[in-house]
C-alpha cells in the first residue's frame, strides 16, 4: 500500500483476519500506519522507492491518489497489478478529467467550465447567480484548495476572495482552474461502491454526510429519510461510474441532494475517490464487511463481502484535533461512560483541526446516537469536560 496515512493503518485488522501481508510504504515512521503494520520508508514520488517497496507483492494500491503519473507507468511497466489502474487513477487526481468524464457519461453534476483567468471566473459567476466555487484541479482536500467568490444572500461582494482567486490563478502560471455553480443543495450524500477485476459490485447504503468548514464533521449510514428512488439513483450512479472509469477497489462518490420544483430529487456527483474514504468508516462496525475488508477483497479479485448493515443505524463523528493532547485518559473516559460507543484513534500527533480519530455507535434510536456519538467525539478533542 503506498502511504501511511489513518486509512492504512485501518487496513491492518481486516488484513490479518484474512491472511494477507500488507506492506506499506510511509514517509516517516511516526506515520499513523507505520506504527503498526510492516513498512518500507520512502515518499511516493520516489520511483525507486515505489519499486523497492512493491517488489514481489500481488498488488499495489494505494491509502491516497497523489502518486505521480511517472510512478504509476514504471509500476505498471513492471507488470505488477497495480489497483486501481493509472487510467482510472487519473480522474480522483485531476477534478477538470473528472469532470469531463462524467459530463461524456451524462451523469447529474454541477454547472462546470476550465477558467484561465479572473475575467473568464467573473463571466462564469455572472452566469450563475453572481457565485462561483473555484477549484484546483489537482491535491485539494478537506476543503483546501476550494473557494466560493461572490456575493452571498444580498451581501456586497468580498473583494478579498476575488484577490485570492487571481492569487491562485498566478501560482497556476496559465494552466487552466476549474469553476462550478454554487449548488443549492438539500443535504450531502455519500454511495460507497466497491468493484472487483472480475467486474463484482457492491454498494452499502447512501449515507448523510455533515461537512463543516470544509472537513466531515458526521455521517450517518442509512441517510434518514431518504426517498427509495433518488437512493436508488445514487447507488446507479456509482455503479455506473465504476464500471465505466475501471474501478477496481473501494470508491466513494460524494454527491448533493438537490430538490427539483416539481420532480422528483437529484443526486448530483460533486467528488471522486478511488479508496476507501471518510464517508465509510462507520462500515468498520455498523456494516457486515468494512470498506476496508472490501478493499483487500476487490484488489485481490476474492468474493466481495456482504455490505448490509448491521443495525437500523450507525452514526460516526470524527475526532478533530484541539488544545487537549492528553486523548489516553479522554478515551477511557468515554469507554467508562458509554462502552457501546467504539472508539478508533489514529497515532496522531494532535494539532487543532486534524483528523485524529473516529468514534461510531449503532442502534435504534437515531437521536440517541447523535447525542452519544457527539458527546464521545467533543470529550476526548477536549470540547467539553463532562
Amino acid at each position: 500500500m503506498l502511504g501511511g496515512g489513518q486509512l492504512a493503518r485501518m487496513m491492518v485488522p481486516p488484513a490479518v483476519a484474512l491472511g494477507v501481508h500488507l506492506r506499506v510504504l510511509a514517509d516517516t515512521p511516526d506515520d499513523s500506519a507505520a506504527q503498526v503494520a510492516t513498512t518500507v520508508l520512502g515518499a511516493a514520488a520516489d520511483v525507486d522507492a515505489v519499486l523497492a517497496a512493491a517488489d514481489g507483492a500481488a498488488v499495489v494500491t494505494f491509502d491516497h491518489e497523489h502518486v505521480p503519473g511517472d510512478v504509476l507507468a514504471a509500476l505498471e511497466a513492471t507488470g505488477m497489478a497495480v489497483r486501481p489502474g493509472p487510467a482510472a487513477l487519473h480522474h480522483a487526481q485531476d477534478k477538470l478529467q473528472m469532470r469531463r468524464a462524467l459530463t461524456d457519461l451524462g451523469l447529474p453534476v454541477p454547472s462546470w467550465a476550465e477558467v484561465a483567468d479572473l475575467d473568464a471566473l467573473r463571466a462564469f459567476a455572472a452566469e450563475h447567480g453572481g457565485r462561483a466555487v473555484l477549484k484546483t484541479p489537482r491535491g485539494g482536500y478537506d476543503g483546501k484548495g476550494v473557494l466560493v467568490v461572490g456575493a452571498s444572500g444580498g451581501a456586497p461582494d468580498p473583494e478579498d476572495r476575488w484577490q485570492t482567486a487571481a492569487s491562485w490563478f498566478d501560482r497556476a502560471a496559465g494552466s487552466p482552474l476549474l469553476a462550478e455553480e454554487v449548488v443549492p443543495f438539500v443535504r450531502e450524500l455519500a454511495v460507497l461502491v466497491a468493484r472487483s477485476p472480475s467486474g463484482q459490485v457492491a454498494i452499502w447504503p447512501v449515507a448523510q454526510t455533515l461537512q463543516v468548514d470544509g472537513v466531515c464533521r458526521e455521517v450517518v449510514a442509512p441517510a434518514p429519510g431518504l426517498d427509495d428512488d433518488l437512493a436508488g439513483e445514487a447507488a446507479t450512479t456509482a455503479a455506473t461510474i465504476a464500471g465505466a472509469l475501471d474501478v477496481t477497489g473501494v470508491m466513494a462518490v460524494e454527491g448533493f441532494e438537490v430538490a427539483v420544483p416539481g420532480r422528483a430529487p437529484r443526486f448530483v456527483v460533486n467528488e471522486l475517490a478511488m479508496r476507501p474514504h471518510n464517508s465509510g468508516h462507520w462500515t468498520i462496525d455498523g456494516s457486515v464487511t468494512s470498506q476496508f475488508e472490501q478493499h483487500l477483497r476487490a484488489v485481490l479479485d476474492l468474493p466481495l463481502g456482504d455490505v448490509r448493515a448491521r443495525a437500523p443505524w450507525t452514526v460516526m463523528v470524527n475526532v478533530l484535533g484541539g488544545e487537549h493532547p492528553d486523548l489516553y485518559h479522554s478515551y477511557l473516559h468515554v469507554m467508562a461512560h458509554d462502552p457501546g460507543v467504539k472508539v478508533h484513534l489514529y497515532g496522531k500527533s494532535v494539532r487543532p483541526g486534524r483528523k485524529i480519530g473516529h468514534v461510531t455507535v449503532h442502534g435504534d434510536d437515531l437521536d440517541d446516537l447523535l447525542e452519544r456519538a457527539r458527546h464521545a467525539a467533543d470529550y476526548i478533542c477536549g470540547t467539553i469536560t463532562s
